[in-house]
């Protein structure tokens, strides 16, 4: 059942299942909270309860919005755990990766810990030899088009080789409901706003973190030439002995949605451990 909640500027879609300790599952860029369809279920019998949030201008989520980068997402998710009467584990995907680190860093007492799901946390460069990576050509060529054109055929074709080799059972119906909302007024420019924002205001909040962080990478990620290396970088820059990574062999951009099972085990697995402890 979908909730609102009002914020300076918008309203922000979300819903909550379950009982326990509070988990709040922010989507990536072009997506809703229909992602995590597969990780709330797997979240909610462990014992949690979880709330599955659309980012600003996309699920059911407005449209309308004065700003479009991370720190303004972060804003909005610490909103709904202050709502909801956190603390919270906060896990982001992409995009919202860099908005949980900034909600970590700016509010601790409200964030007990941080899972990142290939995030986008620091500033990204690109060097010549990255290009000769067949899959992140693929993915950069189809979502620079997707930035400029606006093109949601576009995004449906990047979404494919974000998604390598093993796709979801419903694969069908997931790429039709995200056909489908980007078609609705002002969706794809939340998208187009949304990928013009660097990451830097999140890089710039690393050393700020107070609370454990697991990165999650999969290793046929699209949006790096080397997953690896990019999950590597944002351990290091974290406070020592907050973070780790953990890879997922054949995951690409989506780890969560391809493997749901395994990045609900890595989460309770950190939730039990590195969490727990702090």
């Amino acid at each position: 059942m979908t909730e609102y909640l009002a914020v300076d500027g918008g309203t922000i879609a979300y819903e909550v299942t379950g009982s326990g300790p509070l988990i709040v599952l922010a989507h990536g860029m072009g997506d809703s909270r229909d992602a995590y369809r597969a990780v709330i279920p797997r979240l909610v019998a462990a014992g949690h309860r979880v709330a599955a949030v659309d980012l600003r201008g996309c699920g059911e989520s407005s449209v309308d919005w004065p700003a479009w980068n991370r720190t303004a997402l972060a804003g909005d998710l610490l909103a709904v755990i202050r709502h909801l009467g956190g603390p919270a584990v906060l896990v982001g995907h992409s995009v919202s990766g860099g908005a949980a680190t900034i909600a970590a860093a700016r509010e601790p007492s409200l964030i007990t810990g941080v899972v990142e799901l290939a995030p986008f946390t620091r500033k990204q460069s690109v060097r010549l030899g990255d290009l000769r990576v067949k899959r992140y050509r693929q993915g950069m060529l189809r979502l620079l088009g997707t930035g400029l054109l606006g093109s949601v055929p576009m995004w449906r074709s990047y979404l494919d080789v974000a998604y390598p080799g093993v796709k979801p059972a419903d694969w069908t119906e997931r790429l039709g409901r995200v056909d489908a909302l980007l078609r609705e007024p002002g969706r794809m420019k939340a998208v187009q706003n949304m990928g013009r924002q660097a990451p830097t205001d999140a890089g710039a909040q690393l050393g700020n973190v107070r609370c454990p962080v697991l990165v999650v990478m999969g290793t046929l990620d699209p949006d790096w030439a080397d997953p690896r290396a990019e999950g590597t970088a944002i351990v290091d820059a974290l406070p020592a002995g907050l973070g780790r990574l953990e890879m997922i062999e054949g995951a690409g951009h989506y780890p969560h949605d391809q493997f749901p099972d395994r990045v609900v085990e890595l989460t309770l697995d950190f939730l039990r451990s590195d969490a727990a402890r702090a």
